[in-house]
């Protein structure tokens, strides 16, 4: 009798978190990891819910209320226990419920491609499948987060993904010198305003440079331009540069981009001008470092020089994204029209946090 009234709690327990994550419509909702896989869960069954982003919307409870009317459920568009059991085993078990490693299928290994996703570890779809793709995703963001490296998707491992918070630093030397495989130069001149981390209470995943507008912006190092444009998540107008072991530096908020996708640059190449596009209170440059898609901790790596050398020869003509009087094409193709993040619908300057070069966050 108690253990059947535990069950029974616990079903209840799950259908009010579900009826909670399926029913919200709000856009400005951050995705969930849960939806996430119901979605994969219900495009298995062929009940088309749309696009797997992790966000409820109608076709979501429309494609729920699709399996619920064909196992003769009640068709409330909530996906309780019921409605999961209906499911088979896309439809289990929960998440953290158990280790998962190569080899395992359910709907805590879609959850988990999911959130291997939305820090920029991708798994290379959704597929509810543990393969080599999420075996490989897992252990780079094994690496990125120091934790240990076996491919094996255990609690230590999942509360690192759920936290979104990763340090991954290198050691500095008693001098203040960076003395990791990386260096960085400073991109502007100036002194830096805002850090990493959490200003003000409000997550910073780089540092801010507040100097004038059209102050320009030089490469902080040798590698090749990823992406040149309009950023409509919260950078405004950005460049990212690639370079070596997996390390990105990204530049936002520029009034005008003169660097282009596949340019080649080194230390001291121009690629834009300081500006305040996207979501900034005033003008200044928003620099980040990534190492495999994970913000980290420019400090580390910053050398104390300024980024000195010739113009990228672009300064006219080809600029591309949207300066301060109003929007144009980026000369690589269309803009990357992105939904805001849910953080900058709350305060007036903040950086999505899982932005990625060629798609939305």
């Amino acid at each position: 009798m108690r253990a059947t009234r535990a069950h029974a709690l616990a079903g209840l327990a799950t259908a009010l978190v579900l009826t909670a994550v399926t029913v919200a419509p709000s856009p400005a909702r951050a995705a969930s990891a849960q939806v996430a896989a119901l979605q994969v869960a219900l495009t298995a069954v062929g009940a088309r819910p749309g696009p797997i982003d992790g966000i409820t919307g109608p076709r979501t409870r429309a494609a729920v209320r699709r399996v619920q009317a064909r196992h003769h459920l009640a068709v409330d568009g909530i996906a309780g226990p019921r409605t999961r059991a209906a499911l088979g085993r896309r439809g289990r078990p929960a998440l953290g419920s158990r280790p998962l490693r190569d080899g395992m299928r359910g709907w805590d290994v879609a959850a988990l491609q999911f959130l291997l996703h939305a820090r920029g570890y991708e798994p290379s779809g959704f597929d509810g499948g543990f393969g080599p793709n999420t075996l490989g995703a897992v252990r780079r963001f094994q690496q990125a987060a120091g934790l240990t490296v076996d491919g094996i998707a255990g609690s230590a491992t999942l509360a690192a993904l759920r936290d979104r918070t990763v340090s991954s630093t290198p050691s500095s030397g008693s001098s203040g010198t960076p003395s990791g495989p990386v260096r960085f130069l400073r991109p502007v001149p100036g002194g830096i305003g805002d850090g990493f981390g959490y200003p003000g209470g409000r997550k910073h995943t780089g540092l801010d440079f507040p100097v004038w507008t059209g102050t320009p912006i030089k490469a902080a190092g040798v590698g090749v331009v990823g992406y040149a444009g309009w950023n409509s998540g919260g950078y405004g107008n950005l460049v990212v540069v690639r370079h070596r072991l997996g390390y990105e530096t990204w530049y936002a908020h520029m009034s005008r981009i003169v660097a282009s996708v596949g340019q080649g640059v080194s230390g001291g190449t121009v690629l834009g001008y300081v500006g305040a596009t996207g979501h900034t209170t005033g003008p200044h440059l928003h620099f980040e470092v990534r190492h495999f898609g994970t913000p980290i901790d420019p400090v580390p790596y910053l050398l104390d020089a300024v980024a000195a050398g010739a113009s990228s020869g672009r300064r006219t003509g080809g600029a591309a994204g949207r300066d301060a009087t109003g929007p144009r094409r980026p000369s690589g193709g269309a803009p990357l029209i992105c939904r805001p993040n849910a953080d900058a619908r709350i305060t007036r300057d903040t950086d999505p946090p899982f932005a990625r070069i060629d798609r939305c966050p």
